[in-house]
């Protein structure tokens, strides 16, 4: 299955509202498509979440060209190619990024020549896994109630809120959601990475008390050491992974012994071949994995296929703050019951794009990208992450 051509498609969606976290007050959204165009029609799929110019400049101006007439399918070897030629300014970041969604594309097109759903030629015996709501961010307690009591309404039987408001808010904002889902759904909390170790462990006790699912990154990535402070002291598991790149950085990460919980992103990490390579760590650890998902439904699902493959995989994150790159990018839209994610039998990754949404949302230039707050990117002077 020789590969023809690659396509990067852009988006990016402005809120009319938006949302307000840890970083501000979001304003738009974007993320990035890789299709691959192989020999007898088939496209294989792939998205990246990073700086869409950069993202292009890697794939369309550097990768593509040594890629073209290569087997697709051949794909451990296509990974290594691109990391030999990316390493010099890649490893980690936007260029270990922009190879995985290409990566994306080959396993998709080998589950395809395959004829099976990528869940089933990784070795899973089901094609569903249970998901999580995320969003359930800065809003009153009482607004914050409502939304979680609306996310079970439709389907989910876990959700993730972010915390990092200061202690009386945090907990008044805990005990509303707690109250709201009862004690028959998981709540997980994201520190937004606002806490010292003093603040984190006081904050952990209570989630402890309120039965929180999981404590997500209290600190920032670069601050292992308190990471390894606090795992094992406050009776929550600790959660880490989304800002980490390629397995050297999850080694990091679980040789130093600070998560209970990875969160490789298939669209960040470096791709389905990276993040096989990371869960096959964990589980040497005895770890469990629960990707982060914040961009697209290709990544939701290309997600969802892993955890539905590996006995240690938790769950997959389904953002729930009006994202049309979740709601309205796929023919056939995410199946959520009962709080499972239900996968397609069909070979690969099971999905259609719609060509509607690529069109109304596409981007003519990526490296021109009006000012806005794109939840964890930038642009504007006026809008710098806080």
């Amino acid at each position: 299955m020789r590969i023809e051509q690659i396509e990067c498609v852009h988006l990016r969606s402005e809120y009319q509202n938006g949302f307000r976290y840890a970083g501000g007050q979001c304003t738009a959204r974007l993320t990035s498509l890789v299709l691959v165009h192989a020999e007898g029609g088939e496209i294989g799929i792939g998205s990246v979440y990073s700086h869409p110019g950069i993202v292009d400049l890697v794939v369309r101006h550097q990768l593509a060209p040594m890629l073209i007439g290569q087997d697709a399918t051949d794909v451990e070897s296509l990974w290594d190619r691109m990391y030999r030629l990316t390493r010099w300014y890649g490893r980690k970041g936007a260029a270990v990024s922009a190879l995985g969604a290409l990566d994306i594309a080959f396993w998709d097109l080998r589950a395809r020549r395959a004829g099976q759903p990528l869940w089933r030629l990784l070795g899973g015996e089901q094609g569903r896994c249970p998901a999580y709501a995320s969003a359930l961010l800065w809003k009153p307690p009482a607004e914050l109630a409502e939304e979680a009591a609306l996310h079970v309404s439709r389907g989910f039987r876990r959700m993730k809120m972010r915390l990092g408001r200061g202690e009386e808010l945090d907990r008044l904002a805990v005990r509303a959601v707690r109250t709201a889902i009862s004690s028959q759904c998981d709540l997980m909390c994201d520190g937004s990475m606002r806490y010292s170790l003093r603040e984190a462990r006081e904050l952990g006790e209570f989630l402890a008390r309120e039965n929180v699912f999981w404590f997500e990154e209290p600190f920032e990535p670069e601050n292992l050491d308190d990471y390894v402070a606090l795992r094992g002291t406050i009776g929550v598991p600790i959660a880490a992974g989304e800002n980490e790149f390629g397995l050297q950085g999850f080694r990091e990460l679980i040789r130093a012994g600070a998560v209970d919980i990875v969160q490789p992103d298939v669209c960040r990490c470096g791709g389905i071949s990276e993040a096989l390579r990371v869960i096959r760590l964990a589980a040497e650890h005895d770890l469990r994995f629960a990707p982060h998902t914040w961009s697209d439904a290709v990544t939701i699902v290309a997600n969802a296929h892993l955890v539905a493959a590996h006995p240690h995989g938790l769950t997959v994150e389904v953002d729930q703050t009006g994202n049309p790159f979740i709601e309205q990018l796929l023919i056939e839209p995410l199946d959520i019951r009962e709080g499972q994610l239900h996968l397609s039998d069909r070979p690969g990754l099971g999905i259609e794009l719609r060509a509607d949404t690529l069109a109304r949302f596409e981007m003519p230039n990526p490296l021109e990208i009006p000012d806005g707050l794109y939840s964890d990117m930038a642009f504007g002077r006026r809008h710098c992450l806080s």
